[in-house]
């Protein structure tokens, strides 16, 4: 059964928690697609994850490379699978995909500032609810370590 992970962002942004994420990810051996909304944060998202860390890189590379389905980590805009992800992270209000039963995990990202957002990420909730996904909800602690809270 696919389960659904909402990610709540408290004056956090994606870039700053996707890479702990997506590492996790990967130790589990799992092929993930980060679905974004728009070209232009996929760009600053594809240069971050090659700097972020100063010991090393998370092995990524975007929908415009000519090996995108031997990539362990997808960046993209568009629906679809190419690499035949286990994991599906959306960002910025990216949709979730009619075919949301072919992946193990959906984790929705949502900025827990933007109310409009959070209207979003409530009906994603109650859609994903009524579907019979298995639907958990994280928040960030005092110290920024994620809690389940529902």
């Amino acid at each position: 059964m696919t389960e659904m992970l909402f990610y709540h962002l408290q004056g956090q942004k994606p870039e700053n928690v996707l890479p702990p994420l997506l590492e996790k990810s990967l130790e589990r051996g799992w092929r993930v697609v980060v679905h974004g909304a728009s070209e232009e944060r996929i760009e600053a998202l594809d240069a971050h994850l090659w700097t972020y860390r100063d010991d090393g890189f998370l092995p990524h590379g975007t929908w415009r490379d000519g090996e995108a389905a031997m990539q362990p980590v997808l960046l993209t805009i568009n629906d679809g699978n190419p690499n035949a992800a286990a994991v599906r992270f959306l960002i910025d209000g990216a949709p979730v995909p009619n075919d949301v039963e072919t992946y193990e995990r959906i984790v929705l990202i949502f900025d827990g500032d933007d109310e409009e957002a959070v209207v979003s990420a409530r009906g994603h909730w109650t859609a994903a609810k009524a579907k019979g996904l298995s639907a958990t909800y994280w928040q960030p602690d005092e110290q920024g370590r994620w809690q389940r809270k529902a």
